[in-house]
């Protein structure tokens, strides 16, 4: 039986989940949970995989934590991939696959060649992985700043309590930086995509000639009076 874990699985789940499994052992550590005595005894294929499948559950049940703490940090400006690619290449404005969501573009790259996509997947994955590798770190500075207190080393403590809040900071910040890469790749892949821009404007076509039109009627409502019946 062959156990294999794709690339974007590995950089989004697996690596930053290792960083939980690593943050979590340290806890074990300390509470004396975890000891030289149990680990050893333990075959190494077996913790191996333990350790492989522990680290890619983690990293998915904590993925939310990623969005979160991205959502929290403060961006210094905001860049959009559609406008950075426009100013490097005017001559795409009035493209249509502009107005399209990145996603569905690279959908598209996909179907069309998947080596050439590989790029923008990679960029992608990276990015996740950057992002979703910030939150074990965080709790590594706030497990550090709890040693000051507690620890016989206040000093190294505070280091690497200064060291692991700045690098979980620069991680989130690079991880939106890659992310305006992918959508910088995605787009410039497309703008070389043979008739991209008809084939959205088809289907936008196709979209609106399905959605049913709402009769509305557009004349004013009767104001003649209304004459009694007689009797």
């Amino acid at each position: 039986m062959n156990f294999v874990i794709g690339v974007f699985d590995l950089f989004a789940y697996t690596i930053p989940g290792a960083l939980y499994v690593a943050f979590f052992g340290y806890l074990g550590a300390k509470l004396h949970i975890l000891t030289a005595a149990s680990i050893g005894g333990v075959p190494t294929v077996v913790l191996v995989v333990v350790i492989v499948v522990l680290s890619f559950l983690l990293g998915y049940l904590a993925y939310p934590l990623g969005e979160a703490l991205e959502r929290i940090v403060p961006r210094r400006r905001s860049r959009n991939a559609a406008e950075e690619f426009l100013r490097r290449m005017p001559a795409a404005k009035d493209r249509a696959f502009l107005k399209e969501n990145t996603h569905l573009l690279l959908c598209a790259l996909q179907l069309h060649d998947k080596e050439v996509a590989v790029d923008v997947t990679r960029l992608r994955a990276s990015g996740l992985m950057v992002r979703n590798c910030a939150p074990p770190l965080l709790f590594g500075a706030v497990a550090a700043i709890v040693e000051i207190f507690a620890g016989k080393h206040p000093f190294i403590a505070a280091g690497f309590a200064a060291l692991f809040l700045f690098a979980s900071l620069t991680l989130v910040s690079q991880s939106r930086k890659l992310g305006l890469w992918a959508g910088m790749k995605t787009l410039e892949l497309c703008f070389w995509l043979p008739e991209i821009d008809e084939k959205l404007a088809a289907s936008q076509k196709d979209t609106a000639s399905k959605t049913p039109a709402t009769a509305t009627s557009t004349q004013p409502p009767s104001t003649s009076p209304v004459t009694p019946p007689s009797r």
